[in-house]
């Protein structure tokens, strides 16, 4: 059904009236074309709720103009928690977000100017960054301004610029991260460093480039990379085949109490690894695979003596 804007004001004056009580409100296919008339009820609807927890706003045409509408979350600055904003370009209205006080969770992706990132210095303890392209340059205030407070982290994109700046402000800000999940990074010693200084961590997503590195310095690192895994890492998940050549280095020396382990695929050899490392470990209760579908049964009977083999999909934690 498609809606007149006279229609869809009149709807939204009577939400406005009897609707105060949402906690969780998404703007779908937003953009700036709007008649003003429409931005106004709107605002008017956020400003009419009594308690504001979610608010997500998903633009079409990577709007730059919101008109008030994001100004209007001030008026919720004391109940709002988590701010979703994807396909947008951030402009000054968005510093309100630094108003809130019990802000916890902001997720950004797909934005359309990444160097506005710098006025969104929260503080919360829940960030979500993807993008085609990620500038670590211009989210490192967040991650100062959050420091200590910071505990889940996802940074999801196909390339990481000023990847050493993102990796050293993680080491000095955010010790206190449980979850970790970065795609397209490269696989070296200032990323283990950053990892060994999160003594709190449970949940571990990975998925590294390796292109820069020999084949006998990615074998130290698998090595180095089991041996600093904190004793409270319960989930692994390595995206894509990157530590495919170097599993059993990596496993035969990890002591980490892992409950899942999520791969790409699994052959003969790295089945036979995962067998001697249940022995070892104890814990490993679910083996997750991307390929499961093309999992020879020969193997699925080997494995499915000593652990649970599952689609990725199934057990895959998302932040």
């Amino acid at each position: 059904m498609i809606f007149s804007t006279e229609n869809a004001t009149n709807l939204l004056r009577i939400l406005e009236k009897n609707a105060t009580k949402i906690s969780a409100l998404k703007l779908d296919k937003f953009h700036s074309a709007y008649e003003p008339q429409l931005f106004q009820a709107l605002i008017r609807i956020i400003k009419s709720q009594e308690q504001l927890r979610q608010f997500s706003i998903v633009g079409k045409q990577y709007p730059a103009e919101f008109y008030g509408i994001i100004s209007a979350l001030e008026s919720q600055k004391n109940s709002l928690q988590e701010v979703l904003i994807e396909y947008c370009n951030c402009n000054a209205e968005f510093e309100v977000l630094k108003n809130c006080n019990n802000l916890e969770i902001l997720r950004m992706r797909y934005y359309g100017n990444p160097e506005k990132l710098n006025i969104l210095n929260c503080k919360i303890n829940t960030l979500e960054i993807v993008g085609f392209q990620i500038d670590a340059s211009y989210i490192i205030q967040i991650l100062e301004n959050s420091g200590l407070l910071l505990k889940r982290l996802k940074f999801s994109s196909d390339w990481i610029l000023e990847e050493p700046l993102l990796l050293e402000a993680l080491k000095v800000f955010c010790p206190n991260i449980t979850y970790l999940n970065i795609s397209f990074i490269e696989f070296s010693t200032q990323l283990l460093e950053v990892i060994d200084n999160l003594q709190n961590l449970q949940f571990l997503t990975l998925g590294c480039t390796s292109y820069s590195s020999a084949k006998e310095e990615l074998k130290m690192l698998a090595r180095q990379f089991a041996e600093i895994l904190p004793s409270t890492l319960q989930y692994l998940d390595l995206r894509g085949v990157w530590l495919k050549p170097y599993m059993k280095i990596f496993l035969n020396n990890c002591n980490a109490p892992l409950k899942k382990l999520l791969i790409y695929e699994l052959d003969k050899k790295i089945a036979e690894v995962i067998i001697e490392f249940c022995i070892r470990n104890r814990t490993l209760k679910y083996v997750g695979l991307f390929e499961y579908l093309f999992l020879d049964d020969n193997i699925r009977n080997e494995m499915e003596t000593y652990i649970k083999l599952v689609p990725y999909e199934s057990i895959v934690i998302d932040c």
